[in-house]
């Protein structure tokens, strides 16, 4: 979490076991919830990831500190864009997936150029230590052809629009929930509006947490793995 290394530590140990639970559940009850059930445990383990920067920033070694900032910045930059699209994919109606499949492949796209080119240039990626924070800057390379405001709309958009375009109803709420820790950050913690994003959005992944479990509330426990049983049974030899 942005505010200390203990801070970023408990909530790591909230999500991670949190996540498991909520990809058991969804092995156990019904699979097509199992890309979005892993969002806590990836969420747990970006704040794992950012605990371990201020640890190496107390220890005053550099070379760890952008190691592991390289790993928090993978989940900002590549597991979110991709990610969250291609989750919701599985939650769609046939008719409508290839749209986030598309989504997918554009956030995708734009992390990748963006995340990769930090291990060919030196510097591109600076983390700088607050009193209460965590600052993750240096260049974007968008910033070549357009304002990096520009970059970060794109991004959302990527992210946000499939929750709110989902069919489920459920889904929608963490899209609001996730534009609401937008709306905070853009008035609050524009200082810190990386690492403070991801905070707000480990946080409301919780909520999936008690998405899948209400949503595969009408399952028995192993209904997953008997349907997969009865299609094999009804495939011919």
């Amino acid at each position: 979490m942005c505010f200390s290394a203990e801070a970023s530590y408990t909530a790591a140990a909230i999500l991670l076991p949190m996540g498991g639970f909520a990809i058991r559940r969804a092995y156990q009850t019904d699979r097509k919830y199992l890309p979005i059930s892993a969002l806590p445990l990836f969420f747990g383990l970006q704040q794992l990831a950012e605990g371990l920067v201020w640890t190496s920033g107390q220890l005053v070694d550099r070379a760890w500190v952008e190691n592991f900032s390289l790993i928090y910045m993978f989940f900002s930059w590549l597991a979110w864009p991709v990610w969250v699209p291609f989750s919701t994919y599985f939650l769609e109606p046939c008719r409508r997936r290839y749209v986030y499949l598309v989504f997918s492949i554009l956030g995708g796209m734009l992390g990748a150029v963006q995340y990769f080119p930090y291990f060919a240039h030196e510097g591109w990626l600076n983390t700088r230590f607050l009193s209460r924070a965590i600052v993750y800057d240096g260049t974007v390379i968008f910033d070549f052809i357009m304002r990096r405001e520009f970059t970060y709309v794109i991004y959302l958009f990527v992210i946000i629009a499939p929750l709110l375009s989902s069919s489920n109803r459920r889904v929608n709420i963490f899209g609001l929930l996730i534009s609401a820790v937008v709306i905070a950050v853009y008035l609050f913690f524009r200082y810190a509006y990386i690492s403070f994003f991801c905070i707000g959005g480990a946080l409301m992944s919780l909520y999936l947490v008690y998405m899948i479990y209400i949503d595969t509330a009408g399952h028995r426990l192993g209904d997953a793995t008997e349907d997969d049983s009865a299609i094999k049974q009804r495939s011919p030899a």
